[in-house]
């Protein structure tokens, strides 16, 4: 059985969330590099898809694209280069960005061309909402996004429909989204779900062993635990934090090594 070539782009057109970004490992784990480098009988490598990862980024910032963490990364290229164009690609990830940042029209554009590209999908994580908002592809649609920012997108994106504080991702059509406010490494249970969704890039076995591999893809779509829930137990967290910050640096330490 022949495999596919899959083209993954990676688009960062302004700083974006480390965890985001490394959501797209998930699906290089599924990859026919990847797995042929694995103590694992030929066959399997043999079967999953030869992927190619491309970052892709604004000719204004390239190379260099700044992560949290104190961390950058290399771009490969601007969402101007032609080996990146509408058609090019078969899947664009979208990491997480700040969600006061303003985008360019070129590159609001170069997203929704590739959205309204017959057999490409989007896959939006967290924050990266923001961005696929400002390029028009949120209206109409079923939209996760960031649980704590419900209220601000419904406001913002009113032609929308979020579910973000049920679901922890959701696919409409050819736009796939996750929240990641209630759980910052939700994007990773997108890429499984997408993967599994996906029989024309990799077979049943492949998307179930790529999620085994990585541990990720066995948490349930939808959220055990409300939203009104979750924010109790977070506002709890910072009060405890508060607490904690008015006792003088250093004593609540020696008081619990007294205690040990």
């Amino acid at each position: 059985m022949s495999s596919k070539q899959l083209h993954i782009g990676v688009f960062m057109p302004s700083s974006v969330q480390l965890l985001d970004l490394a959501t797209v490992d998930v699906l290089a784990s599924m990859s026919k590099e990847y797995l042929r480098l694995l103590p694992l009988p030929a066959h399997i490598s043999e079967i999953a898809p030869s992927t190619k990862i491309t970052y892709i980024t604004s000719p204004k910032l390239f190379p260099t694209v700044n992560l949290t963490a104190d961390l950058s990364v290399r771009a490969s290229h601007t969402y101007e280069d032609d080996d990146v164009g509408p058609g090019k690609l078969d899947i664009i990830v979208v990491p997480g960005t700040d969600p006061a940042d303003e985008f360019e029209e070129a590159s609001t554009k170069w997203l929704r061309d590739h959205f309204n590209t017959v057999g490409v999908d989007v896959l939006c994580v967290c924050t990266g909402v923001y961005l696929c908002g400002a390029a028009g592809i949120l209206d109409g649609r079923r939209v996760s996004g960031p649980r704590g920012l419900q209220d601000e997108l419904i406001q913002k994106y009113p032609n929308t429909h979020f579910v973000g504080e049920e679901y922890r991702w959701i696919q409409d059509g050819n736009l796939w989204s996750s929240e990641t406010s209630g759980g910052i490494t939700n994007g990773n249970d997108l890429m499984a779900a997408y993967a599994q969704a996906q029989n024309k890039y990799w077979p049943n076995s492949i998307s179930k062993l790529g999620a085994m591999l990585v541990d990720v893809g066995d948490r349930p779509q939808i959220y055990h635990q409300s939203q009104r829930k979750f924010f109790i137990v977070f506002a709890w967290q910072v009060v405890q934090g508060w607490l904690f910050s008015m006792v003088p640096f250093g004593k609540g330490m020696s008081k619990a090594k007294k205690d040990s």
